[in-house]
């Protein structure tokens, strides 16, 4: 599924399930609250910091899917084509960083 197919999957999921998107504020307030339970999981998966038994049932795809979930739904409200400025940065960031990347010597 693209980006802008994704949008519309959202969209037709609030108006079949949801009553109306939350304000933005509060899908801003609910992105940072995702973000953070993917952060929890990496930091103790993968950081140094020990994993509570609490926290190895959770799975990371979902919590990603989760703040993807979101960010659709900020796109929506706030009319963004996502697909549209996805492959846009995409191309930017492929002329401005492949040499910059190949010739970084800290990632050699």
């Amino acid at each position: 599924m693209d980006i802008k197919n994704a949008q519309i999957v959202v969209d037709d999921w609030i108006k079949n399930h949801g009553v109306r998107y939350f304000n933005e504020l509060t899908n801003m307030a609910q992105l940072t609250e995702e973000v953070g339970e993917v952060a929890r999981i990496i930091a103790r998966r993968y950081g140094e910091q020990s994993e509570k038994e609490s926290d190895k049932d959770k799975d990371l795809g979902e919590e990603l899917a989760d703040v993807l979930f979101v960010v659709l739904c900020l796109a929506n409200q706030t009319g963004v084509d996502l697909q549209a400025v996805f492959d846009k940065r995409m191309d930017k960031k492929a002329k401005r960083d492949h040499d910059r990347h190949h010739n970084n010597q800290k990632l050699k």
